[in-house]
């Protein structure tokens, strides 16, 4: 396939994403003067947004390069969940695998941002693991979402949605229909997530993950975490994100260290969901291991040129992506 032709039917995939959605608030204003109570700065509101955030904006990412998201995820029966349920709407997402929870809120990062630069980052959530009823409800949309779907995204944000019984019976339904199954993981399922298809940790999780140093600089240091991670999980695949270092796979019987591109850092929030965004898209096309790690890099880097978190723009993607891989 040509570059246009993977671009081209990526309009063809539907992705499944489990995991921890969020609503992303952002407070943007100016900062002129120091408060007389204590020595902070002192932000004159300007505007205010409300984004989908978490695995809200991995579906965000699907969306934007033309696929088809549907999200399983809980939110709370709180005005800020109905805010996450207006902006779905909003982007025509399919609601079908939501849950309401009526004993946890929903998950909201607060961004207080000035100049262009973060001052302070306000989290309200529940760490809770998801209670029988929960787990149960979110299994059974599992269940009859999954057939639809070319790819599984786990996006586990370690706040609780994702139990290890989701993920083993999410699994095994996605090997016995041959779908592929991708992971963006934090600490407390780290190890659970058994015989999927692509792992995606960044160097900080592979290095809390397996309880070992890794220099990000040295490449053996690197591909022996990642064959040793993939052994434990067995897994098919293993891609570690390594920030300016670039990215690492093994994968398919292809070992492959691609560079980061220079670039404008302007913000590195939601970069890994872009990158778990793109990768799955390439596995549900079947692409090799170059294609799932380099394209994902890319798009990775791309988004970290904009202030907050935002999707990636799919003809930029695709005009950098016909410079790399002509």
């Amino acid at each position: 396939m040509t570059i246009e032709e993977i671009f081209d039917s990526f309009t063809k995939v539907r992705v499944l994403i489990v995991g921890d959605v969020m609503l992303d608030s952002y407070i943007w204003g100016a900062v002129e003067r120091i408060s007389p109570e204590a020595p902070v700065p002192v932000v004159q509101v300007k505007q205010k947004d409300f984004r989908l955030g978490g695995a809200a904006n991995v579906a965000l990412n699907i969306k934007s390069m033309g696929a088809e998201p549907v999200l399983c995820a809980l939110i709370g029966n709180d005005d800020d969940g109905k805010k996450i349920v207006q902006r779905l709407d909003e982007q025509s997402m399919d609601k079908s695998g939501i849950v309401i929870s009526h004993s946890r809120p929903t998950t909201v990062k607060t961004r207080v941002i000035a100049s262009h630069q973060h001052v302070v980052r306000v989290d309200e959530e529940s760490d809770r693991v998801a209670d029988a009823d929960e787990e149960n409800l979110l299994l059974e949309r599992i269940e009859k979402l999954l057939p639809e779907c070319q790819v599984v995204i786990f996006e586990d944000y370690d706040k609780g949605v994702i139990t290890e019984k989701i993920i083993s019976k999410t699994v095994a339904w996605a090997k016995q229909q041959n779908i592929p199954t991708v992971v963006d993981p934090k600490k407390r399922n780290f190890l659970a997530y058994q015989g999927v298809s692509l792992f995606k940790p960044n160097l900080k999780e592979l290095r809390e993950g397996l309880k070992t140093d890794v220099n990000a600089s040295n490449h053996k240091q690197v591909e022996d975490a990642a064959l040793l991670l993939k052994d434990k999980l067995q897994a098919k695949g293993v891609m570690v994100t390594l920030s300016e270092h670039g990215v690492f796979i093994d994968y398919q019987n292809q070992k492959v260290k691609l560079p980061a591109h220079e670039r404008e850092i302007a913000d590195v929030s939601g970069a890994g969901d872009t990158v778990v965004s793109v990768a799955a898209l390439c596995m549900a096309l079947r692409q090799d291991a170059r294609m799932v790690a380099g394209l994902s890099n890319l798009a990775g880097g791309l988004v970290c040129q904009h202030v907050g978190v935002v999707p990636i723009d799919k003809k930029e993607l695709l005009a950098e992506a016909k410079k790399v891989f002509s």
